[in-house]
C-alpha cells in the first residue's frame, strides 16, 4: 500500500517533473508503428498472444522514453480485455513496468454498479493484490469512475482508495458527442447536470484530502469538437466548482495530441489540473 495520500504523491511527481502531463496508453494493434507489427513474431492481430506481445513492446518502449518527462500514464484497460486472459495479465505487466519507472498510473475503466458488484470492481481495478503468491504485485495508483448511477455506486471505490491511498477521477463531462443528450441537460437551477456532478464530486471527495490540501478524488473530462471543455475537470470554472479536487483533462482526436495547456493550481487548493496525451 502507497504510504502517502494520492493527490499529495501527485503534486509532487508534477512538481519533480516539471510536467502537469499524464500520458494516454491506447494501444490499438492497427495503429502500432510498423517498426513493431512489422516483425513476424507481432504482426498477426487474429492472433491474441501474437497482438498482446505487440502491444507489451510498444508500451514497454513508450514507458521508457516518457518516464524522465511526465508524472504518469493513464492505460485505458479496454484495449488490453478485449484479448481476454492474455490482455489482463498483459494490462497488469504494464502496470508493474510502469511503476517500476517510478510512474504514477491512472486505470482508465470508466467503472460503477450498484452495492457488492462495484465492490469487486473496486478489488479488481484500484486495491493492491490480496493473493497468496501475489505480494509483489500493485495495483494502479488511481481509476476512473462512471457517476450517474449515483453515489452509492461510487462508495467502495472511494473507500478502497481511502484504504490504499489511491485516487478515483469521476466523469463529469466527456468529449464524445452524445456526451451533451445527458450531461449537458439543463436542470431546474438553470445549470446543466455536469455541473452538478462536479459539485457532487467536491462532497464525494471531502474525507480524502490529502496533506497539501486537494482531494484524491476528482473530476475527469475532455475538449468536444466545438472547443467546449469539461470546465470541473480543468478547474476552468471555478465559481461552479469550488474544492472538486484533482482534474484530469484531455485533448484526442486520432489518437493523437492537439493541445495540452498546462497544469493550473488557484492557489487555496480548490483544483489542480493534469492533462494528458493519447498515444
Amino acid at each position: 500500500m502507497a504510504a502517502t495520500n494520492f493527490a499529495d504523491r501527485l503534486l509532487a511527481a508534477v512538481e519533480e517533473k516539471k510536467s502537469p502531463l499524464v500520458v494516454g496508453l491506447d494501444p490499438s494493434h492497427a495503429q502500432l508503428p510498423p517498426e513493431i507489427i512489422g516483425k513476424d513474431a507481432f504482426s498477426d492481430e487474429d492472433d491474441a498472444e501474437a497482438a498482446v506481445d505487440a502491444i507489451l513492446e510498444f508500451c514497454t518502449k513508450v514507458l521508457k522514453i516518457v518516464a524522465p518527462h511526465v508524472a504518469g500514464v493513464k492505460i485505458n484497460s479496454a484495449f488490453f480485455e478485449q484479448y481476454y486472459w492474455d490482455g489482463v495479465e498483459a494490462f497488469s505487466a504494464v502496470v508493474q513496468e510502469a511503476h517500476a519507472h517510478g510512474l504514477l498510473v491512472i486505470n482508465d475503466a470508466k467503472r460503477a454498479d450498484i452495492g457488492n458488484t462495484s465492490e469487486r470492481y473496486a478489488l479488481a481495478t484500484l486495491a493492491d493484490p490480496d493473493f497468496a503468491g501475489m505480494d509483489d504485485l500493485v495495483g494502479p495508483d488511481a481509476v476512473t469512475v462512471n457517476p450517474y448511477m449515483g453515489g452509492d455506486s461510487l462508495s467502495p471505490f472511494i473507500q478502497t482508495a481511502k484504504e490504499f491511498n489511491k485516487g478515483v477521477f469521476v466523469l463529469v463531462r466527456t468529449s464524445n458527442p452524445g456526451a451533451a443528450e445527458i450531461q449537458d441537460q439543463v436542470l431546474a437551477n438553470g445549470s446543466p447536470l455536469y455541473v452538478h456532478v462536479g459539485k457532487l464530486v467536491e462532497q464525494w471527495g471531502a474525507e480524502l484530502v490529502g496533506a497539501r490540501g486537494y482531494s484524491s478524488v476528482g473530476g475527469g473530462g475532455g475538449r468536444d469538437e466545438s472547443g467546449a471543455v469539461g470546465e470541473a475537470a480543468r478547474g476552468a470554472a471555478a465559481d461552479d466548482f469550488p474544492g472538486a479536487g484533482i482534474r484530469g483533462a484531455g485533448w484526442h482526436g486520432g489518437g493523437h495530441c492537439q493541445r495540452v495547456q498546462g497544469g493550473q493550481d488557484r492557489g487555496d487548493h480548490q483544483c489542480f489540473a493534469v492533462d494528458y496525451l493519447c498515444v
